[in-house]
């Protein structure tokens, strides 16, 4: 493919600057109002002096729409539009210039394009992009051979450069900034009927913010007819919301993104009632925010049994931790009168209270979803600081902290083990030694190894055969459906830990 640079496109702007939006193309093509150019004798004309000026018999004048290239004119071919997938117009579009496909048939990105594996069977594609002044392309002229061919001459780029320059100024002949706003205007007498049917309040601003108007059901559900002076309709957010509301709308104002607020409205009867507020912005042809078009939806019902969902998830998490610390109690309780099973007991007393750390960590959210106070950084961070030494953490933990939600069990279960037996048998009973947790993704999993430095010195290598290390062995490989491989090194264990992201 070559190319070179089209007079069209604007100093300094750039198609693949915006190539990626699908929004601000669907509003540039909307502001152009090119849907009352199909079929237009000047555009044909255009493109079957583009088919003989490069010698080929088809040409097109191609708009790349969300779905589909559509066809506003064309010279040997009916088609009247094309699939968008593995589409030449799409790509070429995008480049900053004069597009060449000697043999698309040859080319493993457009050989599924309906127009090349069926008729008229494209061999040979050449365009020139369509592209606004501010940079947003629009789609392409085209020239298309069923026979492939090296290219085009020095004659026939530039007249391809000079005819895709006549088409723009025919798209912005058509353009009419108050005609195109006019079609999506709430303003319309149309729209209005539209728009009073709706059980939410709609409502639209100017592109500075100013509303200029709401619908019918503002004034049923408030019980005040809107005035427009200033923001007197404020008034109507409770006290508490207005400020957090306001800031949301002065921060989507400033950055032209979307806006959502969540506030209490007061209704006719002086009832105050959440309500969630959304509104987008309508751009230009320039890509400038135009308009502001927005809702506000009742969801008081749904807010307050979310919140009934949260107070029985707090008291639900309140009596797991009560159970904790009774399962605690009575083991430490049943080894106070059976001696010979003190250690045991104890062993069991951290476990189960390592447990508890990783309940806390995983929660419940109001809508009933799992939710983790911080990554798995943060929970190993809280299961090792009983070992934290006074010149700092004896265990240091780096790499890729990653999100972790139901894996939080079984990862506490097994770096409580590594951790308890590091202080029985490994680096951290010397004076001086220490540990190191390092984590990071490796494709699709997670890779988190446990090293131990300054310990006694190995001699033999031991072999994991206690309950412990069945414990460990079950956690990792029938919970988290992963692996763990042990290495003694001569001053500390090495244990890897690998399992699947999606397990975490």
């Amino acid at each position: 493919m070559d190319r070179e640079s089209t007079p069209e496109r604007p100093q300094g702007a750039s198609a693949r600057a915006v190539a990626g939006d699908e929004d601000v193309r669907a509003l540039a093509l909307a502001a152009y109002g090119l849907d009352a150019l199909q079929d237009d004798p000047e555009l044909a004309a255009i493109a079957a002096f583009a088919a003989r000026l490069c010698g080929t018999p088809i040409a097109l004048v191609s708009l790349v729409e969300e779905e589909r290239e559509r066809f506003l004119a064309r010279a040997g071919t009916d088609a009247l539009a094309a699939e968008r997938n593995h589409a030449l117009c799409a790509m070429a579009m995008n480049e900053d210039g004069i597009v060449v496909v000697p043999d698309a048939g040859e080319d493993a990105r457009f050989r599924q394009h309906s127009m090349v594996s069926g008729d008229p069977y494209v061999r040979f594609y050449a365009a020139a992009p369509l592209v606004s002044e501010t940079g947003i392309p629009l789609g392409t002229l085209c020239v298309m051979a069923t026979e492939p061919r090296a290219g085009l001459d020095d004659i026939q780029r530039e007249g391809l450069s000079v005819l895709a320059a006549a088409v723009m100024r025919r798209f912005k002949a058509r353009r009419s900034g108050g005609a195109a706003r006019a079609q999506i205007d709430l303003r319309d007498q149309r729209l209005r009927v539209l728009a009073d049917s709706m059980p939410q309040i709609a409502w639209s601003a100017d592109r500075h913010g100013n509303v200029d108007y709401f619908n019918a059901r503002f004034a049923k559900y408030t019980g005040v007819t809107p005035t427009f002076h200033g923001d007197d309709w404020r008034v109507l957010i409770h006290p508490d919301d207005v400020g957090k509301a306001s800031k949301a709308w002065n921060a989507a104002l400033k950055k032209g993104g979307n806006f959502q607020a969540e506030y209490r409205l007061r209704r006719a009867d002086g009832t105050w009632l959440w309500m969630l507020a959304r509104a987008l912005p309508v751009r230009n042809a320039e890509g400038d925010v135009d308009r502001w078009y927005g809702t506000i939806t009742d969801i008081d019902e749904s807010r307050r049994l979310a919140e009934a969902n949260d107070l029985i998830a707090r008291e639900l998490n309140h009596r797991i931790k009560n159970i904790f610390a009774l399962i605690i109690g009575l083991v430490t309780m049943s080894a106070r009168g059976a001696p010979e099973a003190a250690e045991f007991a104890a062993s069991l007393a951290q476990r189960v209270r390592a447990l508890d750390h990783a309940h806390g960590f995983v929660r419940a959210d109001a809508a009933g979803e799992m939710v983790a106070d911080g990554g798995l950084h943060t929970l190993l961070r809280t299961l090792f600081s009983p070992y934290d030494r006074a010149e700092g953490p004896a265990i240091e933990i780096t790499g890729t902290d990653f999100t972790i939600l139901r894996g939080a069990t079984p990862l506490a279960l097994v770096f409580h083990e590594l951790a308890t037996n590091a202080v029985k048998y490994g680096a951290l009973s010397e004076e001086h030694g220490r540990v190191s947790v390092k984590t990071w993704a490796d494709g699709e999993n997670a890779v988190m190894e446990w090293s131990e430095f300054g310990g006694p010195v190995v001699k033999d290598r031991p072999k994991p055969t206690g309950f412990g290390s069945r414990l460990v062995e079950m956690s990792v490989k029938n919970q988290l459906g992963g692996t763990i491989v042990y290495s003694w090194q001569r001053d500390g264990l090495r244990a890897t830990i690998r399992c699947p992201l999606e397990q975490l």
